[in-house]
């Protein structure tokens, strides 16, 4: 059984900052790409952010310049490091992981965190 259990989020003033994390546990073999997801409240999810595990990050243009995702192997934990905060960013984050469990590959998704950015 592979678990993806995500912390950090909470309420946060315009222009602040939040650190995400994502900790894989369970019969892991190895890790592929790593995303993080997030869903506002009447629309669909959109992809956020995505690593590859040999760390090569790409963004969604909404949040290039302010968030940086990134991951510690050796921990099976991947972060979202969110700074300079709009209350445009406020929704449920999911992470997501492509994760081998003995000889195939599936997609594991955390329960969601909720980011509020609001004064």
């Amino acid at each position: 059984q592979v678990q993806l259990v995500e912390s950090g989020g909470g309420l946060v003033q315009p222009g602040g900052s939040l650190r995400l994390s994502c900790a894989a546990s369970g019969r892991i073999f190895s890790i592929n790409a790593m995303a993080w997801y997030r869903q506002a409240p009447g629309k669909e999810r959109e992809l956020v952010a995505t690593i590859t595990s040999g760390g090569t990050d790409n963004y969604a243009d909404s949040v290039k310049g302010r968030f940086t995702i990134s991951r510690d192997n050796a921990k099976n934990t991947l972060y979202l490091q969110m700074n300079s905060l709009k209350p445009e960013d406020t929704a449920v984050y999911y992470c997501n992981a492509r994760i081998r469990v003995l000889t195939n590959a599936y997609d594991y998704w955390g329960q969601g965190t909720q980011v509020t950015v609001s004064s």
